[in-house]
């Protein structure tokens, strides 16, 4: 039945600004601060107080826009969208309408169906809202200091078909911030988060469905988990005859599913015309020049230098650009290296696993290049080379120290791994014989205990090479 219809997806994701204040006052946007300590009357919308914008968001939003391929609009107006919710103490969210800072844009991405262009609707500028804290001991606590931190929220066009390349888009959204200097992305901490917007329709039809809302989505997990069920919900309640209602949902990790929360609006219903207490945006061209020049390299153009400096396929080159800091560590430690390559295999392997994508990379440049150095030296392998980086990220030592302390140096004397050898076809006569007899795995096995004889520090390749020229003598 699920083959018969289509997933026509939709998102709005909100990213916070990467800016020392908030967007119109000049409180801190620290994010670990104690609850309800960086508010003022501004935040809190008292009576008489009045908002200044932040040139710095502004700045950041264009940014964000011209590395999305936006048109980036000379006039702008800020506006305010009316709704009564407990974390908004004033009632209204600043935020923009019919004329925001940046339209039209688009990312090409690469899921597991091929490339795919999704179109970006718009990307404006607003405050964000507090924060309600449930409790069951406690009940529902409000910490507003998140009011009035700077966002943008990029719309994109309903051109996503599937979970697949909805997470392919995310990432790439994530990646090209990051490089733009415009957010830190922490989605764990709530700094990029993603509604998803979506509804079925029969395949080929062109009419869309009635959409459903998923709200505040923190992960690439979550949000897949979310897509997946919502379609499922929906194609069963089609299937049935239902009609879908258009509803915000929110979705419960715990259970996988996803919960109607309340009816959800339209935009008339937020009332929105623009804020008197603040004048419209204008920018020249001059302006947004000045803020396109000052552009960093960005994910598609440090992946084509990887291809042709490094020769890095592009698989590889990808998988290097989706994570913005480990770009940086390879750029600073790739000229330390005899080959970068390995260097390479090591960040996209082991470091990879270790380094969760937030924050700065947790081995120096430096240290890594010269982990990267012992295996071009053959003076460990790879297997030992992941035993020293997790070392590395709890001691501060040398990696040559560690490989010393660890006893993990490579064993690449003939003579010795040659007597492994032989001690290890000795006892194991019959998987000689099933090598010899045509059976390919067989030497892998063996393989295995000369390792396990070296007790891992055998070089792979010469001891592979030894036992392979000692299995044939024994016909």
């Amino acid at each position: 039945m699920q083959t018969a219809y289509e997933m026509v997806i939709g998102l709005e994701v909100h990213v916070e600004l990467k800016t020392r204040t908030k967007i119109f006052c000049g409180c801190p946007t620290a994010f670990h601060a104690p609850p309800n300590t960086q508010c003022c009357p501004v935040c809190l919308g008292l009576p008489g107080a009045l908002p200044v914008l932040n040139r710095d968001a502004v700045t950041f939003a264009v940014r964000a826009g011209l590395a999305t391929n936006c048109r980036i609009a000379g006039f702008a107006v800020q506006d305010r969208k009316n709704y009564f919710y407990p974390d908004l103490p004033k009632a209204y969210q600043i935020s923009q309408y019919d004329h925001p800072l940046c339209q039209g844009g688009y990312l090409d991405v690469e899921a597991e169906d091929g490339p795919h262009r999704v179109g970006i609707t718009r990307i404006h500028i607003e405050e964000d809202a507090g924060k309600l804290l449930h409790n069951d001991a406690d009940g529902t606590r409000m910490d507003l200091n998140r009011c009035g931190v700077p966002l943008i929220e990029l719309v994109t066009e309903p051109d996503i078909r599937s979970a697949a390349q909805a997470r392919a888009f995310l990432q790439k959204l994530r990646a090209i911030l990051l490089c733009a200097g415009v957010s830190d992305c922490k989605m764990n901490e709530g700094s990029m988060r993603c509604d998803v917007n979506l509804s079925v329709r029969r395949r080929g039809e062109k009419t869309l469905g009635t959409r459903t809302e998923m709200k505040n989505l923190n992960s690439f997990a979550f949000i897949v988990r979310a897509i997946e069920h919502e379609f499922q919900r929906q194609v069963d309640a089609v299937s049935a005859g239902e009609s879908i209602v258009q509803q915000t949902r929110r979705f419960d990790p715990a259970t996988g599913k996803t919960y109607a929360m309340r009816t959800k609006e339209n935009a008339d219903d937020y009332r929105y015309f623009p804020d008197p207490d603040l004048p419209p945006i204008f920018l020249t061209d001059g302006d947004i020049q000045a803020i396109r020049a000052a552009l960093p390299e960005l994910p598609n153009a440090k992946q084509a230098r990887y291809e042709r400096d490094f020769g890095l396929s592009v698989r590889d080159a990808a998988a290097l650009c989706a994570q913005p800091p480990l770009c940086d560590a390879f750029d600073a430690a790739a000229p330390l290296c005899k080959e970068p390559l390995r260097l390479l295999h090591l960040m996209l392997g082991e470091l990879l696993r270790l380094y969760d994508g937030e924050g700065d990379v947790p081995v120096s440049p430096a240290r890594l290049a010269a982990l990267a150095n012992l295996l071009s030296d053959r003076v460990i392998h790879m297997g030992a080379a992941k035993q020293v980086l997790q070392a590395m990220l709890k001691s501060p030592d040398a990696p040559e120290k560690i490989v010393r302390d660890l006893g993990l140096t490579q064993v690449s004397d003939t003579g010795t791994l040659a007597q492994a050898v032989e001690r290890v076809l000795d006892e194991n006569t019959a998987l000689v014989q099933t090598y010899l007899g045509g059976k390919e795995n067989a030497l892998q096995a063996l393989m295995g205990y000369v390792m396990r004889d070296t007790q891992g520090k055998a070089n792979p390749a010469l001891a592979a090479s030894l036992l392979k020229e000692a299995v044939m003598k024994r016909r």
